[in-house]
């Protein structure tokens, strides 16, 4: 095994480990006001479970573990920005978690590559099936993302609490206001 597939399987571990977690919590938050996004959310990490699990004997067979750094890093990255759900709208919450799987998706693809030139077919075949089924969790995701494009008043509902929602609101406000004044200056 190649150091770029053995760096990328340690990341792959961390991320879905993330994925896995916020869409968790996230289902949770929105499961009221958006019962088929959560259940897309929670099929999504049904799928990343799916995934460890046949990955866990199979870096195991290549001398490879990832369950205690990897796994604890997977609690501190994410390819979304720092802003937690509690703070968001539905809408944002949403479009944030496609990130998420969209980056997974992606190593997924590329150490599909990596091992198809370790001519590692099994591992490749295992990535590609993972691969597959997340792509599916981000199409839903995506589209429930999108789908709330239609419901206007129900896509700036808070994803948190109403006491986070709150808070990002008038942080929100006072960017704009800030924008506002700046903008006024400038003659735009």
């Amino acid at each position: 095994m190649n150091a770029a597939e053995h760096r990328a399987l340690r990341e792959l571990w961390a991320f879905t480990t993330n994925l896995e977690r916020h869409w968790t919590s996230l289902a949770g938050r929105i499961e009221a006001g958006e019962p088929d996004a959560a259940a897309a959310l929670r099929d999504g990490v049904a799928a990343s479970a799916r995934l460890r699990a046949a990955l866990r004997p199979a870096m195991a067979a290549r001398d490879l573990y990832a369950e205690s750094a990897a796994e604890a890093a997977g609690r501190l990255v994410s390819p979304r920005p720092p802003a937690g759900d509690a703070v968001l709208e539905r809408n944002q919450a949403l479009r944030f978690a496609v990130l998420d799987v969209q980056h997974v998706v992606t190593l997924l693809g590329y150490l599909a590559r990596l091992a198809a030139v370790d001519g590692d077919a099994e591992l490749r075949a295992l990535l590609e099936t993972g691969e597959g089924e997340l792509r599916a969790a981000e199409g839903r995701i995506r589209q429930a993302a999108v789908a709330l494009g239609d419901r206007p008043d129900d896509a700036i509902r808070p994803a948190g609490s109403r006491a986070g929602h709150l808070v990002g609101y008038a942080i929100g406000y006072a960017g704009e206001w800030v924008d506002r004044r700046i903008g006024r200056r400038r003659g735009r």
